[in-house]
């Protein structure tokens, strides 16, 4: 059984200032970016769901040494939106040597940026990317 939502579509939506992702019929939980089954219970009954562009960030990384064609210092953080799903992206508008403990808890608003690929991508994508609200 194939996911309702793939790659190219969650992709597209995100170049229309759309975020979207899965909802388990199952048990009710939120996943993405899109993958072939429930992230809580393993389920395939999912339906394709705008998630908020909100959340709560619950952790960061300061990233020091960057792949190729990636220019360090940079924030990586992980967002749980307002939907309960949990996101990965850049953190933007904090300087990367002043980000601290305080960070964590704090709201952020989510959008998107288009990121180059490196010489291991098969191209540029859309990423999240999160400000503080």
């Amino acid at each position: 059984m194939k996911s309702p939502l793939t790659f190219n579509r969650y992709q597209e939506a995100m170049g229309l200032g759309r975020l979207l992702g899965l909802h388990c019929e199952d048990c009710g939980a939120s996943t993405v970016p899109p993958q072939a089954v429930c992230r809580e219970c393993g389920g395939w009954n999912l339906t394709i769901k705008e998630i908020d562009k909100t959340g709560i960030l619950r952790t960061f990384t300061v990233i020091r040494v960057a792949p190729e064609g990636m220019t360090p210092p940079y924030i990586v953080a992980l967002v749980e939106t307002g939907s309960g799903a949990c996101l990965m992206g850049n953190l933007n508008g904090v300087d990367p040597d002043e980000a601290g403990m305080e960070l964590m808890g704090r709201e952020v608003s989510i959008s998107t940026q288009v990121v180059k690929g490196d010489v291991y991508a098969c191209g540029d994508i859309r990423s999240p990317v999160f400000t503080l609200a």
